[in-house]
């Protein structure tokens, strides 16, 4: 591989995504992503998606209430909240977190719907037990901007192709560098009509599943 277009396009080979959401990432655009984003650190998705579970059942996550969801996350009781997400580990530190950062969208923004139109990196990377690849599942999977997310599978994947680049920005320049310069092409391996933002999300995806199969064809 000696560009990101190129992994881009093999990874498009092995149809990683046939089953997934068209934005990879569950119910991208709600208040939900945003949850996801602060539960999944430093844990499997299996065990968020039980959080989320919990998080429905007793009503403070109900699908497309993305106001209301903002709300009642901000007045959550810490204990009560903490049991909820347990299955995602760090449970007390993660509600406070959450808590806080729903009180703080509120605070600054007054809604949801402004919050994903008015943040930016700057405002997310201020927040307690947020950093960049948190701001960015953030900014691209709820906010729906043309951001490409970069985790540990991009560092491993990058340095099974000979790469060693080690610094945050520094791969994601690589990355969409190239991609912007090839979105045309790209474009035209969809069916349908895909954004820029929903590319980086699907690539993201792209390259968490190839990571799941061992980096496997």
């Amino acid at each position: 591989m000696t560009n990101s277009y190129e992994l881009f396009t093999f990874l498009h080979s092995l149809d990683l995504l046939r089953d997934s959401p068209s934005w990879w990432w569950p119910n991208h655009g709600d208040f939900e992503a945003v949850i996801g984003a602060i539960l999944t650190q430093n844990t499997k998705w299996t065990n968020v998606q039980k959080s989320l579970q919990n998080l429905q059942s007793s009503n403070l996550l109900i699908f497309n209430q993305n106001e209301e969801n903002l709300y009642r996350l901000s007045k959550s009781n810490p204990s009560h909240l903490a049991q909820l997400i347990t299955s995602s580990g760090f449970a007390n530190q993660k509600a406070t977190r959450l808590i806080k950062l729903a009180q703080n969208i509120l605070k600054d923004f007054g809604s949801y719907h402004a919050f994903t139109q008015e943040t930016d990196g700057q405002w997310l990377i201020s927040q307690k037990g947020i950093g960049p690849e948190t701001r960015d599942t953030i900014l691209n999977y709820a906010c729906l901007r043309d951001i490409m997310v970069i985790d540990q599978y991009t560092y491993r994947l990058l340095c099974l192709y000979g790469y060693e680049m080690q610094d945050y920005e520094e791969i994601q320049n690589w990355i969409t560098q190239t991609i912007c310069n090839h979105f045309d092409k790209i474009q035209n391996l969809y069916p349908f009509e895909i954004s820029l933002a929903q590319l980086y999300a699907r690539f993201h995806g792209k390259i968490v599943e190839f990571a799941k199969k061992g980096f496997k064809a």
